[in-house]
């Protein structure tokens, strides 16, 4: 087969953050595959087509882009973020598991991207710098008992947590639900960063805490971060730094 396949991350937003090896990738692509906001990320050029499809098509999409790449075609399915990090590198690896023999001889390629979490850590200083779990508050994929008994898990365990996918319109209920189980196991004072759109130019970092936390300071472009009760806030004069320290006191 003369094709191949790329899964490629093309991190939070901010053009700088896209890795130069998925820049050289997405430089060589015949195609380009991705929910349609992040094929829209990847300018158009002479000899590219863009192929964009809704965000619950992702086994469809993955098949999409193998059948091209076993035709000759080469192929970056994009992602925000990371492609390993609730994306499409594990949702075409399923594809390839159920699907065409054939495709399992294909040239497949995972190129790591600037993950939403890390990025959001990163703008606030360092709440993610001990022993951290990371969680999607979404329940389209898996029932809310499944979330609901991770969450009391991870808070019982004391993790610092990052959140994807807190609140949308269709189900608002689930981040204050998770609020409220949050505030069975932690303490008032735990700190929260609430970070939407990192590193595009809606970003907003706001640090409060568990007691004044409220639903509406969520939605679907917010990364959640949840510290432990070792995370620390260190006032100085402009924004706060939040850090949880690498040992435990």
């Amino acid at each position: 087969m003369s094709g191949s396949l790329v899964i490629a991350g093309l991190g939070p937003g901010a053009e700088a953050l896209v890795t130069p090896e998925v820049s050289a990738a997405l430089a060589e692509a015949t195609d380009v595959v991705g929910y349609v906001p992040y094929v829209e990320r990847v300018a158009p050029r002479p000899g590219l087509v863009r192929h964009g499809s809704d965000n619950r098509e992702e086994i469809r999409r993955a098949e999409h882009a193998l059948q091209m790449a076993t035709d000759g075609h080469r192929v970056v399915v994009v992602s925000s973020g990371d492609p390993g990090v609730f994306a499409m590198a594990a949702a075409l690896f399923e594809a390839v598991e159920q699907g065409d023999a054939a495709w399992r001889d294909l040239d497949i390629r995972v190129l790591p991207g600037v993950s939403a979490m890390l990025a959001a850590s990163a703008r606030a200083g360092a709440p993610l710098g001990h022993d951290f779990c990371c969680i999607n508050l979404s329940d389209n994929l898996k029932p809310w008992s499944l979330i609901e008994k991770r969450l009391r898990l991870a808070a019982e365990a004391d993790f610092a947590m990052a959140f994807y996918n807190p609140r949308s319109k269709s189900r608002p209920e689930g981040f204050v639900r998770t609020l409220e189980i949050l505030r069975q196991s932690c303490e008032p004072e735990r700190l929260i960063v609430f970070a939407r759109a990192v590193s595009t130019p809606d970003e907003h970092i706001r640090v409060t805490t568990l007691a004044e936390a409220t639903p509406e300071m969520a939605d679907m472009r917010t990364l959640v971060i949840v510290g432990s009760s070792q995370t620390r806030r260190i006032e100085r004069d402009g924004a706060a730094l939040v850090y949880t320290p690498r040992s435990v006191s």
